[in-house]
């Protein structure tokens, strides 16, 4: 981990939440970014392809200058930690520490997420290159008290580093005591499941490095850092998730007038909406330069992925009506978190690039876990969380 005096130049925003392009700004002039690390095809030339085999040796050969010059320090013993966040008036504090694989695989630790084989073959790539996890998984589980008592006492100690990122971001990192740590651990042992809330492609990079690097390691060896993977578990009560809302560029052949009537054939549709929808079963749509209010069709009962609204839009609007059948690959439809505002979905329709924007109602946790549990996958681009934990604050090595 850095030190309390560099930990704010190098602490960076995910790998996956910036391009190239944005990577190199938010990096430039700052050599201690973990941008230089994650994203280190942003100190090759323009153009260069990010999967390509110098984009990881590059990336290898930051790290290691990276831990002489920020500096980053192992630490002295094994231990959890406690990484608070604070923006715009609200807080949630997780514990930090390492997670086990084999609950993974088992799936004690639950996934809600199709991930990408190119995404996995990227991170899988960076950490055997590596021989390091650069980023936590963002976790959940449900309530528990008595570990809610102990983060309460353990954040009245001074913290090991604390500062706030350009984005107006507080992160809060504590360093616990052995007698802490073993305390918090066996309080977490009674928890029957974690929740994957962010980070499917970090957790499932991590189990496929963990199977290369067994491969290679003797058959007598016994448990070995790969056999973890860095999380921070954050109590779901406190867990804030926002909306994924859709983009489309084009109507079918349709004008908006021919949109709205095909859309009041098979819901209600109110003129003059909110441009936030207030509750589940809701969508606004911005058209034309107005918002209307869509009341979705209600699910079937007793079909978990069926009563979400990003699967009853589909079912009931970007699939029949707009001819969207995969959002996983039509090139038709974007995604765009619910962090950047509706005025962004306004202003995007209005520039005349997307034809129709679609503002989403949150999903919940419960709704989260509801689909985890029933071991089934959330519709793509359901889920955005904020705010985002800061890669190279902490780090495991493999």
């Amino acid at each position: 981990m850095p030190s309390p005096d560099s930990a704010a130049s190098v602490a960076a925003v995910p790998y996956d939440v910036v391009s190239t392009q944005e990577a190199r700004s938010l990096a430039a002039g700052n050599p201690h970014s973990f941008l230089h690390v994650s994203r280190a095809e942003i100190d090759l030339p323009d153009g260069t392809n990010p999967y390509a085999d110098a984009v990881y040796e590059k990336a290898a050969a930051n790290f290691e200058l990276l831990k002489r010059q920020a500096p980053l320090r192992q630490d002295d013993a094994q231990r959890l930690y406690l990484y608070r966040l604070r923006a715009e008036g609200r807080e949630q504090t997780g514990v930090a520490g390492l997670c086990s694989m084999d609950e993974y695989d088992e799936d004690t630790i639950r996934k809600h997420e199709r991930t990408r084989p190119d995404k996995e073959d990227d991170r899988t790539r960076h950490m055997v290159t590596l021989r390091a996890q650069t980023g936590p998984v963002f976790l959940t589980y449900r309530n528990r008290r008595e570990i809610d008592d102990l983060v309460e006492l353990a954040k009245r100690t001074a913290p090991f580093f604390d500062f706030t990122a350009r984005d107006g971001v507080q992160h809060t990192v504590w360093r616990l005591d052995p007698a802490v740590t073993y305390r918090l651990s066996d309080r977490f042992r009674a928890v029957p499941l974690f929740y994957i809330a962010d980070g499917h492609h970090r957790a499932a990079s991590a189990s496929r490095a963990r199977q290369q690097m067994r491969q290679a390691a003797p058959a007598s060896a016994g448990e070995q850092p790969f056999d973890s993977f860095l999380g921070v578990l954050f109590p779901a009560r406190q867990v804030a998730i926002l909306p994924y809302n859709r983009v489309v560029k084009d109507l079918a052949g349709r004008s908006a007038e021919e949109f709205l009537a095909a859309l009041r054939e098979n819901m209600p549709v109110s003129a003059a909406a909110s441009p936030s929808p207030t509750r589940r079963g809701q969508v606004s749509l911005y058209v034309a330069g107005r918002w209307y209010g869509l009341s979705l069709p209600p699910p079937e009962s007793g079909d978990t992925i069926g009563s979400l609204d990003a699967e009853l839009l589909q079912r009931h609007v970007l699939d029949p009506i707009l001819g969207i059948r995969d959002v996983r690959t039509d090139k038709r439809i974007e995604f765009v978190g619910g962090i950047r505002g509706t005025s962004e979905l306004e202003g995007l329709v209005d520039s005349g690039k997307f034809a129709a924007a679609f503002s989403m109602f949150p999903v919940s946790v419960d709704e989260l876990m509801a689909v985890s549990d029933a071991k089934q996958i959330m519709p793509p681009k359901s889920t955005w969380f904020e705010p985002k934990l800061r890669d190279g604050l902490l780090i495991h090595l493999i």
